[in-house]
């Protein structure tokens, strides 16, 4: 089954040459099915990547998914077209009388900053309270994964000494996981922060790991009191999103290391290997069966 999506939206276009079945609200309407709703709370500076990562992802499964494009009320973005936000995204408040199957929140560029300094930090805890009562499952990712345990769990954020920046293989802790359905031993996932989360005060706050990496921490992990994932990595990385990085901080004189692990022989002249894509499936397309499997067929029974 496709992912519906607005015809005009770019990902649409993108998934639909890359094979993805995708279908517009016209056909969708015609199914005698309800779709699973999953939105997307995306803080990322680059929209159209990240809408096109996360689409990519959750509709290469047989189910029909419904995405909604969230942002923050108040934040304004500098990155994408204000026509574009205008037609796509709906702001956190007026959808929250609304209930969704799923929610991922996004990282964001900004964990330098404490939680309290960013500016819709009081939002953000609005929206992550709101998910006990309006979401079925939430999956928090890099920066939105360190916000969503830190607001639950009080689990801290650790300023690294350098940039954990590469692609860095990990361990399955939990191969009897539901999320892990498929998945090998061992696997590579794309890293890119300044930041960690530490395996002691995840284990002091209860929470299972479910990936973990003997060089870049704890990569995944489980909540289920707040029916929540959290990953700290970016397995929705696209093949050159490190790379765009790398360039960007050469191109601005920011010091920066190859990306470890990534390109042929550490040469960044080579083209990048992906290396991750399978297991990104394999995960997302776990989050969204769990999320069928559990959720209720009355969208006005969930959080109930």
């Amino acid at each position: 089954m496709p992912i519906k999506l607005p015809r005009s939206l770019p990902a649409f276009d993108v998934l639909s040459r890359e094979g993805v079945m995708v279908m517009g609200e016209d056909a969708a309407s015609r199914q005698d099915i309800r779709p699973l709703r999953i939105a997307l709370l995306n803080l990322m500076p680059k929209k159209i990547d990240t809408e096109n990562q996360f689409a990519r992802l959750i509709g290469a499964t047989p189910l029909q998914i419904e995405l909604s494009l969230l942002r923050m009320s108040e934040h304004q973005t500098k990155n994408t077209a204000a026509a574009h936000m205008e037609e796509f995204y709906q702001p956190f408040q007026a959808v929250k009388d609304q209930k969704f199957d799923g929610l991922i929140i996004t990282g964001a560029p900004i964990e330098h900053l404490e939680f309290e300094d960013v500016t819709y930090w009081e939002e953000l805890k609005e929206v992550m309270d709101w998910t006990q009562t309006n979401v079925h499952s939430t999956f928090g990712v890099c920066w939105g994964g360190m916000a969503m345990i830190n607001h639950f769990h009080n689990v801290p954020k650790h300023i690294l000494d350098a940039k954990a920046f590469g692609c860095f293989r990990h361990t399955n802790m939990d191969p009897a996981s539901p999320y892990l359905r498929g998945f090998s031993d061992d696997c590579v996932i794309p890293v890119s922060r300044w930041t960690e989360m530490r395996q002691d005060e995840i284990d002091f706050a209860g929470l299972k790991t479910l990936i973990t990496s003997s060089e870049v921490g704890p990569a995944l992990v489980e909540d289920v009191a707040h029916r929540a994932l959290y990953i700290f990595n970016h397995f929705e990385y696209d093949s050159d999103t490190l790379k765009g990085e790398y360039d960007r901080d050469i191109a601005n004189g920011t010091p920066i290391n190859v990306p470890i692990n990534y390109y042929p022989e550490n040469d960044p002249t080579e083209k990048p290997t992906n290396r991750w894509r399978s297991h990104a499936h394999l995960l997302y397309g776990n989050w969204v069966n769990e999320i069928y499997q559990t959720t209720a067929y009355d969208l006005n029974a969930i959080g109930t």
